[in-house]
């Protein structure tokens, strides 16, 4: 989708010129002379490479459409551009796109679940983020998270969509043979809910939950821990008051409408499509647990990215544009219309519209406005990392003393994303042990340990 410059470039939107016109025109169209055609292309081509770099750069850095046009109007187009190539040098970019021979691989198989989290990964393909970088993507659709980590096990994908804790449990070796991997980038924040059937709209205490079957798509998810993190706060042990199951998202609506469940902590769109369906009611969003939680991730091995530097950065780079992308408001109701198609999400372009603007019916008569419900912060905080691991070591995933901070910086690549992101348009937080709270609980990152002591329902406490 073309776009007018913006203001400051004049490749394609130049004064009129009386005298040019009685040039004798190239056979191209343009005005220049026909000997003159190859060092003018060349010119033009080297002109509009770096007119857009510097466009995308002002863009990037000053995503706010208002703030932008008043910083160009305050200081001028060429001060702008002096003081973003000061700190992200044109020519760097330019030859960063251009080094497109040294891709060790150029073909790539990704895989991906069919949920609204893995936008980023998806609209790189048909958007052209991963063929600007010189790669051809075969986007796989997998059926379960499972299947997504043995497939990169045993080598099927060369990178791939993964639950944001996942990596964390394939390098400790828990629940699979033990693979070093790593978090390149977080890939959406926010994005999910606590979903109930219909028959209890009247029973939104938690409290009366006792009995209850839920469903999780994964023992190693942000939903799992969530859940359970939720239901401990209202008094209820999830091993023994309740029943949680592990339900590939694309099953979750189904059984809920059967019976077999009477909710789950699951990703979007399948929360917005309980509503939809009219089977179920969205009870609690995730953020309102916590605000800016991981979710979902963008991974690949150890082995990978030694033996495939370049195309590593080049893949990390494809992502983290079209998450910066994501990231903007202005362009959900686009992404829902890409991501839409059988191919990809294979749902209704209204579901993904009310999960990505924030606009929604809650199943309950409500229509609520969260601009914020998906996010996509690419940021992979090595804290964040550290409370998936308390949340491990609470419920008796994992066993024994934990490095929590030695695994942490092992598996979620903060320098690297800082430097790429930087690169991308982003402008990254300083530090890695970025504080929060869960449930109005402050997470201290520095003092694991104590946080998982501090809960009253607990493996560790029983």
């Amino acid at each position: 989708m073309s776009k007018k410059p913006e203001t400051g470039s004049t490749s394609y939107y130049a004064p009129y010129d009386a005298d040019r016109s009685l040039m004798l025109r190239c056979g191209c169209g343009q005005d220049h002379a026909p000997q003159e055609h190859n060092t003018a292309v060349a010119n033009s081509s080297e002109q509009m490479s770096h007119d857009f770099i510097e466009a995308a750069m002002v863009k990037a850095l000053f995503p706010v459409d208002s703030v932008r046009r008043n910083l160009l109007r305050a200081v001028g187009a060429g001060t702008l551009r002096a003081a973003i190539a000061s700190v992200l040098p044109i020519s760097a970019m330019q030859a960063m796109a251009a080094d497109k021979n040294s891709l060790e691989k150029t073909e790539l198989k990704v895989g991906f679940i069919a949920i609204t989290c893995a936008a980023p990964l998806i609209m790189a393909d048909p958007l052209g983020f991963y063929k600007r970088e010189g790669l051809k993507v075969q986007l796989n659709k997998t059926a379960g998270w499972a299947l997504i980590r043995d497939k990169m096990v045993n080598k099927e994908h060369d990178a791939s969509h993964f639950l944001s804790p996942m990596p964390l449990a394939m390098t400790m070796g828990l629940g699979s043979p033990q693979i070093n991997m790593n978090v390149a980038s977080i890939q959406n924040t926010n994005g999910q809910a606590i979903t109930l059937h219909m028959k209890h709209k009247d029973r939104r205490d938690p409290k009366s939950w006792k009995g209850f079957k839920f469903a999780v798509p994964f023992e190693y998810s942000m939903h799992n821990f969530l859940l359970r993190y939720y239901l401990a706060e209202h008094g209820l042990n999830p091993d023994t008051d309740v029943q949680i199951r592990v339900t590939p998202p694309p099953e979750m609506v189904a059984n809920l409408r059967a019976g077999n469940i009477d909710g789950f902590l699951g990703p979007d769109p399948f929360n917005q499509r309980a509503v939809y369906d009219e089977v179920g009611f969205i009870h609690i969003l995730s953020k309102e647990i916590w605000d800016g939680h991981p979710c979902c991730a963008f991974g690949v091995s150890d082995e990978f990215i030694k033996q495939n530097p370049n195309t590593f950065a080049a893949l990390y780079r494809s992502v983290l544009s079209a998450s910066f992308m994501a990231s903007q408001a202005k362009d959900r109701e686009l992404i829902a219309k890409i991501i839409a198609p059988t191919q990809y999400l294979n749902q209704p372009e209204a579901v993904l519209n009310q999960v990505l603007t924030g606009k929604f019916a809650d199943g309950l008569g409500n229509i609520r406005t969260v601009p914020d419900r998906a996010n996509f912060d690419p940021m992979p905080w090595q804290s964040m990392a550290v409370w998936m691991l308390t949340q491990m070591k609470r419920w008796g995933y994992i066993k024994g003393d934990v490095n929590y901070k030695q695994i942490a910086e092992k598996v979620f690549l903060l320098t690297d994303a800082k430097k790429q992101m930087a690169l991308a348009g982003f402008k990254p937080e300083a530090g890695a042990y970025k504080k929060f709270k869960v449930m109005g609980k402050e997470f201290d990152p520095a003092k694991p340990e104590e946080y998982v002591k501090s809960f009253a329902i607990s493996k560790t406490a029983a």
